[in-house]
C-alpha cells in the first residue's frame, strides 16, 4: 500500500463528528483523486499534510508549539514524506521529531481536518495545507525539547490555550472528547 491509497482509505472511511467535517472529508478525498502526487509538498495550489495534538495523559494539558515561520502556537505536524508509510506514521513521524517525544500512545484515527492557507511553504505562492489531525498522549512527567522549527515547546492547560485559532480550539474539544 502507498502512502496515497492509505490517505484515501484512511480519509474515504473517516466518519466526520458533524457537516463541516464531511465537507471537508469530501474536499480532500477529491483532491487525492485528482492528484496523484496530492500528498507531496509540491503538490500546488494545495497538498495533504500530517499533524498531532499532544495530549498529557490525564488530558488536562496540551503540548504546543511556537512555530518558528508563523510566530504562531501549534498542534505539532507538516508535510508528509516520501518515506512515511501512512498518514498517521507522517503524524508519528512530525510529533517526534518537533516535540523531542518518542514514547507518545496514538488513536489510530484522525480526530479533525483543517484547510489553512500557508504564505511560506511553497515558491509559486500561498498553498491550502489540507491538515489530517491525529491526537497522543504522552506518559506522565514527560519532558519535551524543542526543535530548529520551534522558537518554544510549551504544556498548556487545556482551557487556557494561548491562541483564540478556531480550529485549535475544536481540535483541542474533539481530542478530550476522543
Amino acid at each position: 500500500m502507498t502512502l496515497h491509497s492509505d490517505a484515501a482509505r484512511v480519509l474515504t472511511g473517516w466518519q466526520p463528528p458533524d457537516a463541516d467535517q464531511a465537507l471537508l472529508r469530501d474536499r480532500f478525498v477529491d483532491h487525492l483523486a485528482q492528484h496523484p502526487d496530492g500528498l507531496s509538498r509540491d503538490c500546488f495550489p494545495a497538498h495533504i499534510t500530517a499533524s498531532a495534538l499532544v495530549l498529557s495523559s490525564d488530558r488536562v494539558e496540551v503540548l504546543l508549539t511556537l512555530h518558528a515561520k508563523a510566530g504562531r502556537w501549534f498542534q505539532f505536524g507538516g508535510h508528509t514524506e516520501p518515506t512515511d508509510p501512512t498518514l498517521l506514521a507522517a503524524a508519528q513521524r512530525e510529533a517526534a521529531e518537533e516535540s523531542g517525544l518518542d514514547d507518545l500512545r496514538w488513536l489510530p484515527d484522525p480526530v479533525h481536518l483543517d484547510a489553512h492557507e500557508v504564505g511560506f511553504c511553497h515558491s509559486d505562492g500561498p498553498v491550502d495545507h489540507l491538515d489530517v489531525r491525529y491526537v497522543a498522549f504522552a506518559p506522565r512527567g514527560a519532558t519535551p525539547r524543542r526543535s530548529s522549527e520551534s522558537e518554544q515547546v510549551r504544556w498548556w492547560p487545556v482551557d487556557a490555550l494561548p491562541t483564540d485559532e478556531p480550529s485549535i480550539a475544536e481540535l483541542v474539544a474533539l481530542s478530550l472528547r476522543a
